[in-house]
């Protein structure tokens, strides 16, 4: 893939950074509302929770996770850093990747599944989907810090890839 320009690499990132932070928001809110849902005496509140946790599921998961991975594949595939020039980029690449997957099949039916039951009246805690928001805000967090320190240095590839580009 041919680099991008200053201004394309600066509108990707831009995209990129607000993309990812709001998927870290939309998880602090999944587990702010799971927490709810799992902690009250409340059927009431229980059900209200769950229900909102859908909404967030139907309409924000996904696109925010696939903008994301596609945003951060055009970065570093469109800029020096590469996919796997650098361990930082791989790592980032292959959890962003783990987690939109699990996103997609695990998160989202368990969601459906607990909102379903809090429509029937029956809302039933599930740990499962308190546990599973709290991985992803640490992993989300755990990317983040990634991203800002840029751990580990160059992958072989990417030292190849530099020794080559020095040499010639």
């Amino acid at each position: 893939m041919p680099q991008l320009s200053r201004p394309a690499r600066r509108a990707v990132l831009v995209v990129h950074v607000a993309v990812s932070v709001g998927w870290l928001g939309l998880t602090l809110g999944l587990l702010a509302l799971s927490i709810t849902g799992y902690t009250t005496a409340s059927p009431d509140t229980a059900a209200v929770a769950y229900r909102a946790m859908k909404i967030f599921a139907d309409w924000l998961i996904l696109p925010v996770a696939l903008i994301a991975l596609v945003s951060g594949l055009v970065l570093s595939l469109g800029t020096a850093w590469g996919l796997a020039r650098h361990r930082w980029v791989y790592v980032k690449f292959w959890l962003t990747l783990v987690t939109v997957l699990l996103s997609v099949f695990s998160l989202r039916p368990g969601i459906d599944h607990l909102a379903a039951q809090a429509a029937a009246g029956t809302p039933a805690p599930d740990i499962g989907l308190l546990i599973a928001p709290a991985v992803a805000t640490a992993t989300y967090f755990f990317i983040t810090a990634v991203s800002v320190l840029k751990p580990w240095g160059r992958t072989k590839r990417g030292s190849r890839l530099r020794r080559r580009a020095q040499s010639a």
